[in-house]
Parts: C-alpha cells; sequence; structure tokens
C-alpha cells in the first residue's frame, strides 16, 4: 500500500488493516452448525502453551482492535493509532468452471475505522471499507481520513548548504482500488486505483520558503492509476517463503480536477527463502520515479530504516535491503538487515549522487502461531543517527 510518499503512509496503515483482517476471517474455522458455540478465549497456544493471540484473533465475534505503534522519525519518534475492525462473513460461491462445480469461498466485508496520535502532534482520523464482488472475483478497497500532520523538508542551496524547513499539512486523503484475481491460484491480480488529496500548507517557521510555490499552499491532487501484482507468499506477516512483485502508476491532470500534471511510477520486489532450517534470507528491491510538475511534499524519497522518512528526496529513488531471520529458541527469533539506497533527479545522477546506508538488528516473537505472525522491535543507523521501529508482522509489509 504505496501511493503519496509522506501522506501515503499513513493511508497504508489503514489499507494495511484491511488486509490483516481478511486474511484473520479467512483463517478463522467456520461454524457448521445452526447454533453457534462460544469458544473461550485463551491466550496460551494449545500445543507449546506459550503465550499466543492466534485464538484471541480468530475468536474475536467479528470485531477485533488492531494496536498498531508508530516510531517514523518523521512523526516525532514515537506514536500510536487504534484501529477496530468489524467482519461480516460471506456465504460461499458456488459456480461451475469447464464442466466442474466449484465452491469458492469469498473473503468477508470489513468495515474499520482509523485513529492516530504522534509525539510531534500530528494525528489522523479515517474510516476504511473492503469487500467482494463474488462472481466476478474482484476484491474492493476505499478509505477516507482527515488529519493535521507536522512534517520535516530538507532543501540545498547554494551557499549555505542544505537547511531543514517545518511543515504544518491539513489533509483530506480518499483512496479507492479494486483488483481482478486471476490465474489457478489467484497469484495474479490487476486493477485500478485513485487518490484524492486536499491538502493545506503552512510554515512552522517565521516565513514560507521560496521554493513552495502559491498554488502548493492550498491545492487538490486528483490522480488515477493501475495496479500489477504477483504474490506467492506463505502469508501476509512474516512470510518464510515466496516472492512479491508489484509495479503500480498514478497520473494526475487538470481533466480530473487536480491542480498538478504529473506522473508517479513505483516498482519493487520482496522475496523470502529458508537458507537452513531456522535461517530465513530476504531481499527488497524498489524504486520510485515522479514525472512532470508534482508537488514537493509527494516527490520520492529514500525508505530505509534508520533514515527519516521525506530525508534524501529526489524525482527518482532506488533502493535495496537484505535482511536474515534467525529462529535461535522456540518462538525467538534475531533479525540483522542493511540496505542502501540514492535520491536522484536525473538518471545520469544515480552514480553521481552520495549513497544512503542503514543497518540494524532486532529481535522477534512468534506472537500468533496459527497466522505465522510474528512481532518485535528493530533498532536502526543511518547515515546521521539511531533509530528505533516496533514491528508488527515484518518491516516490508506492502
Amino acid at each position: 500500500m504505496k501511493k503519496l510518499r509522506h501522506i501515503s503512509m499513513l493511508i497504508i496503515l489503514g489499507v494495511f488493516c484491511l488486509s490483516v483482517a481478511t486474511v484473520m476471517a479467512q483463517d478463522a474455522p467456520k461454524d457448521t452448525t445452526k447454533k453457534k458455540e462460544k469458544h473461550k478465549v485463551s491466550f496460551k497456544d494449545s500445543l507449546d502453551h506459550a503465550f499466543d493471540l492466534s485464538n484471541y484473533m480468530i475468536y474475536a465475534g467479528g470485531f477485533v482492535l488492531v494496536p498498531v505503534p508508530i516510531t517514523e522519525p518523521a512523526l516525532g519518534g514515537i506514536g500510536g493509532a487504534l484501529v477496530p475492525v468489524f467482519l461480516k462473513q460471506r456465504a460461499p460461491l458456488i459456480d461451475t468452471v469447464n464442466g466442474k462445480v466449484r465452491i469458492r469461498r469469498i473473503n468477508p466485508d470489513i468495515t474499520g475505522a482509523l485513529a492516530m496520535y504522534t509525539a510531534n502532534n500530528s494525528w489522523m482520523a479515517g474510516l476504511f471499507r473492503g469487500g467482494t464482488f463474488a462472481k466476478p472475483n474482484i476484491t474492493y478497497r476505499a478509505m477516507a481520513a482527515y488529519g493535521s500532520l507536522n512534517l520535516s523538508f530538507y532543501h540545498t542551496f547554494p551557499v549555505i548548504g542544505e537547511k531543514e524547513f517545518k511543515f504544518n499539512f491539513k489533509v483530506v486523503p480518499i483512496y479507492l482500488q479494486a483488483l481482478k484475481q486471476f490465474g489457478n491460484n489467484n497469484r495474479w491480480s490487476a486493477g485500478i486505483q485513485y487518490l484524492f488529496l486536499d491538502a493545506k500548507i503552512s510554515s512552522k517557521g517565521d516565513n514560507m520558503p521560496d521554493f513552495v510555490t502559491s498554488k502548493e499552499l492550498n491545492s487538490i491532487i486528483s490522480q488515477v492509476g493501475g495496479v500489477f501484482q504477483y504474490d506467492s507468499r506463505d502469508n501476509i506477516f512474516t512470510p518464510n517463503k515466496g516472492v512479491r512483485l508489484q509495479a503500480d502508476f498514478f497520473w494526475s491532470n487538470s481533466i480530473l480536477g487536480s491542480d498538478y500534471n504529473s506522473w508517479q511510477i513505483d516498482y519493487s520486489a520482496i522475496g523470502y527463502t529458508p537458507i537452513f532450517k531456522k535461517l530465513i534470507g530476504g531481499l527488497r528491491i524498489e524504486g520510485q520515479q515522479s514525472l512532470g510538475s508534482p508537488p514537493f511534499y509527494t516527490l520520492p524519497f529514500v525508505n530505509l530504516r534508520g533514515v527519516p522518512s521525506g530525508r534524501y528526496q529526489g524525482k527518482a529513488t532506488l533502493q535495496s535491503e537484505v535482511e536474515t531471520r534467525w529462529d535461535f529458541y522456540k518462538r525467538w527469533s534475531a533479525v540483522f538487515y542493511g540496505g542502501t539506497g540514492v535520491a536522484y533527479d536525473k538518471w545520469s545522477d544515480m552514480f553521481a549522487n552520495d549513497l544512503v546506508y542503514s543497518y540494524g538488528t532486532g529481535f522477534r516473537y512468534l506472537i500468533a502461531r496459527k497466522f505465522g505472525l510474528r512481532m518485535g522491535a528493530d533498532v536502526a543507523r543511518g547515515p546521521e543517527k539511531w533509530a528505533y521501529y516496533i514491528v508488527f508482522g515484518s518491516s516490508w509489509l506492502r
């Protein structure tokens, strides 16, 4: 869940919760009796009797409250979001394929809310909805929110060099997506997406800097695009094997009611494979390209742990990160990772600009065995300072 860079971090949060709720509902046992039995919710696993949230996630009675820690340095370093999610089961669809009767399971309808607050007084509230058009096998997602975000941007001047500028953004984002799954195993999907963003900007300093145009102080972004995806991961939370490939784009134009004429192209490849029995290796390659005349706050930035969001921006970025997870004792794991990236304005400058790097370590605990869900914390060192992150599932959740 990948889109308008800074603002998209919060849009993605809601869209990701749709995916989380969908998987939890899919894996939950279905009631085949006319009278529902009450299940005792236990926080101990039935196999090893360790602390485990699987039964809570399965037998939550259609309601799940997802707490999401926010440790992004660009948003103050600490904060959190509460995401209450309501699930409504859908009856299976019985159809005929090549003369054979097939019973196809339908994802539940999902409705939820989002409330977020961070240490630098950034906040956001919103609603989201996800569902399925069963016969054509099309899934849809929708989200709308309102928030006030305090973010820093950096600009380099010829004489004084780089300088930090702090802004407040009053934003109204609306995101819509529809994906059609196809293929025998539904690993392939393609569809369309739309993003509307009403943004009002004010300076947190004395004066508005010269690189901010008058149009950017109060403007509307309206853009439509496409999504192409292949996903063979064994689960969306903490995969042990599989690949996820995605390419998407956005087109913004005055025809759509936008104040900007621009293109945005995103592409990513994430893969996992067992190296040894208890050692999992991962690789992430990701890039972004912005064309035309987008507003300064939507330009791509280097996205690595240990590097604040928006710190290194350009019209294009390319980054790569490797990670290993060592399941060394029962439910406990250690992770080690490192990555590098570059932001540039022209392809000819890609290898001329300085590389941004980061590295770090962390731990994971298998907190929901039936879902393969691990949770933990990472510490990372970037070019300038250390940062920490609370990790739910994987740092590469997309």
